[in-house]
Formats: structure tokens, sequence, C-alpha cells
């Protein structure tokens, strides 16, 4: 049993709460005893599994005080799993490509959206925040071990190209056939460059006098719904 905080898993859980060492090291942390169940289940091999003494949760067990010292959650955990970041070397459509996304909450919960919804590649593209830090992890409710994910820019994005744009686009049946669907931050949206490379705009209509635009993962997972429809696949196929 782990009983120092001096012990080498558990400074390397530390370190992984920060990007710069996740992608050193190619690992990432989840926590709680649901997120490590649905790594399992998705087949995932870990680099090792953690839980509290006592919990009989499996893994190598810790000192309950000391796992909790670790933990990002206010309440701590009683689970902790390491795993080896998980990247596509390609883009295969259907595709939500994010720019300049920097919630965590948000890419996260896309990427929830988008295993349940649509499969295809969620692809970060730059200015977005990491799918596999703590909170995206939390958000993604386990997808994050199915989604496939890749980073990479506009330009590798497969065509037809639609933007998602909060005013002045065509209606959503036009992303018949599309093969990537652009959504940018909140405040700020896609920029001119993203914008030049799509072939066309596209906005969800909203009630008059209404809220005047959706939250972004709001946004996506109305993107991903659609997409996902049969009439929209038979397009695309």
């Amino acid at each position: 049993m782990i009983s120092s905080p001096h012990n080498e898993k558990l400074k390397l859980v530390r370190k992984l709460r920060e990007r710069k060492h996740r992608d050193a090291e190619g690992l990432f942390a989840s926590e709680g005893e649901d997120l490590v169940e649905a790594g399992l289940a998705a087949g995932v091999e870990p680099h090792f599994l953690l839980s509290a003494a006592g919990s009989g949760f499996g893994g190598e067990e810790v000192e309950p005080e000391l796992l909790s010292e670790v933990s990002t959650l206010g309440s701590g955990t009683r689970a902790i799993g390491v795993w080896p970041l998980a990247w596509a070397s390609e883009a295969k459509p259907p595709c939500v490509y994010l720019h300049g996304i920097g919630d965590p909450g948000n890419v996260g919960a896309i990427v929830r959206s988008a295993h349940a919804l649509l499969g295809g590649t969620v692809v970060l593209g730059p200015e977005c925040a990491d799918p596999f830090g703590p909170k995206a992890v939390r958000a993604s409710m386990g997808s994050i071990f199915a989604q496939s994910l890749l980073r990479t820019g506009i330009e590798a994005m497969p065509r037809p190209r639609a933007a998602l744009v909060a005013h002045g686009g065509a209606g959503l049946a036009e992303l018949t056939g599309v093969a990537t669907v652009c959504l940018g931050a909140e405040r700020a949206g896609l920029p001119a460059e993203v914008l030049e490379e799509c072939d066309l705009e596209a906005t969800i209509p909203l009630r008059p006098g209404a809220a005047e635009s959706l939250n972004v993962a709001a946004a996506a997972a109305i993107v991903c719904e659609r997409l996902s429809s049969p009439a929209m696949r038979e397009s695309a196929d």
C-alpha cells in the first residue's frame, strides 16, 4: 500500500494536472470510479490504477488522505486512473472542428455529444483547451476514452466545410453532405482565416426576442444531432 506522499506514482498524478506534463509524459489522469470504469469498459489499458485503501475498487491501494491530496476534486476521490493519451492520425468525417474554445468544460461536453450522437472526429484547432485536462475529462463523462480526437488546423479538414455563425448563415438543412462543421468561441466566434476556408455558413435559428446566442457546447450538440440524422448520413455516403 502507498503510504508516502513522495511516492513516484502520486508525484506523477500531481504533474499531470498541467498540460505540458501531459504532453511530455503522453499520459493523463481521470478521477472517480465512474471514469475509471469507463476507461476499462472502452478497452483502454491503464498505465496504472490507484484506489483508496479499503474501497475494494482494485488497483494499487493508497492511504485515503494521500489520494485526496492529489485529487483536483474538492471532495477528494476514491479512485484515480492514469492512461495513455490517444490522438487520431487523421480526420475522418463527420468532423467537428473547434477553434479557440478555451473552456475545458465546453470541450469535454462537446466530446461527450459527438461520441453520443455522431462519432467521426472532434478536432482541436489553435487555442483550444486540452480535452485531456481534469475538467474536460470530467465533462466528457467517459467519452474521452472512446471518441476520436485530433489536433490540427483548418487546412487539414475534409471538405465541404461549414462554419457555424451566430447570425446571417443558411439554415441547418444546408449542412446535408458537409464533412466538417467549424465552431468558435462564444464571444469571438470564428476568425476570418477560418471563415475563408469554409464553403458555407450556417446559423441555428433562435426564437425572436430570446437569447442572443447559445452556449457553444449546446450548439455543438444540436449540430451533432443534425449531422447524425439518417437523411444526412445517406447524403454523405
